[in-house]
């Protein structure tokens, strides 16, 4: 039994890679890595300019809001939100596109 084990082993090549995907595929990951990057920086300032629902204080300034303000403001935090969410699902999809393809080349190919 262990024979075979150590003869299916033996056997085993690893196939060579296509040059298209030795050449592509560390530049698609650092592509990859620079859009994660930019989601995460978007996130920090979209997230630090909306509005706290709470109190309806600024996070940066605090300062309270006057009925104007806080009007005028609901449009700009609806944006803020909708950017905040867009920006969200883009990171998601660049980290798992980033980790499928570390899982489909891990650059020891010859």
């Amino acid at each position: 039994m262990f024979d075979q084990i150590t003869a299916l082993a033996d056997t085993t090549e690893t196939t060579p890679v296509a040059d298209w995907i030795s050449s592509s595929f560390p530049i698609i990951r650092i592509v990859l890595f620079c859009l994660i990057v930019a989601c995460a920086i978007i996130l920090i300032v979209t997230t630090l300019f909306q509005n706290e629902d709470s109190n309806n204080t600024d996070v940066i300034t605090g300062q309270q809001e006057s009925y104007y303000s806080r009007n005028k403001g609901g449009s700009r935090d609806a944006k803020l939100k909708l950017v905040t969410i867009i920006t969200a699902i883009i990171a998601v999809v660049c980290v798992i596109l980033y980790f499928v393809s570390l899982l489909i080349y891990d650059g020891a190919g010859a």
